[in-house]
């Protein structure tokens, strides 16, 4: 049998991004966001969720652009920390010691210490209630050498993504390999 949880925002694992943006006078900020993913495959499209109240919110609408910087796990107290102080008061970055790096495609700033890096533009905006949408189409992936595999493809074992959760506030790494996507239901 099941217990009900209520109508609440939950949703396993959440993804920790740290979106960079700049503001109208080109001061650089990221902060830690969860609500957020895959939204479109072609064109390819990330969305990320925001409140109005917060910095961010305000400089993904002056400049129609962010990033998101995928952070390690070993990256896990500079996330968090982004997401506990507000850009309006605190350089994050420097703050956390993490070097901005100016995007070549969007304008917005990503975060060089992070292994893996989306630029995206700003294509639409949804007013959802407490949070908005933002959907930004991808510009481009980058990630560092050390997490691809020989074949290209990102190796997540390597990446060691960080994860959220929601409802205890808790951080967690990859677990272990399950099976090939697309191919281990065909043995039902």
């Amino acid at each position: 049998m099941k217990t009900s949880l209520g109508a609440v925002a939950l949703v396993y694992p959440t993804p920790v991004f740290l979106i960079g943006t700049y503001d109208k006078s080109g001061k650089q900020n990221i902060m830690t966001a969860s609500w957020g993913g895959i939204c479109c495959s072609k064109p390819p499209c990330v969305a990320v969720s925001l409140r109005k109240a917060t910095y961010t919110y305000g400089s993904i609408v002056e400049r129609k652009a962010f990033t998101i910087s995928i952070p390690s796990e070993s990256q896990a107290k500079e996330a968090d920390h982004c997401g506990l102080v507000s850009g309006r008061t605190t350089n994050k970055f420097a703050k956390t010691k993490l070097t901005p790096v100016r995007s070549d495609l969007v304008d917005a700033p990503y975060v060089k210490e992070c292994p893996l890096v989306v630029e995206c533009k700003l294509v639409h905006t949804f007013e959802l209630g407490l949070h908005t949408q933002f959907v930004g189409e991808v510009m481009d992936v980058k990630a560092d050498q050390e997490v691809l595999k020989l074949d290209g493809l990102l190796d997540i074992l390597k990446l060691k993504p960080m994860m959220f959760t929601p409802d205890s506030h808790e951080y967690y790494g990859v677990g272990k390999f399950l099976g090939a996507a697309f191919s281990i239901g065909e043995k039902i």
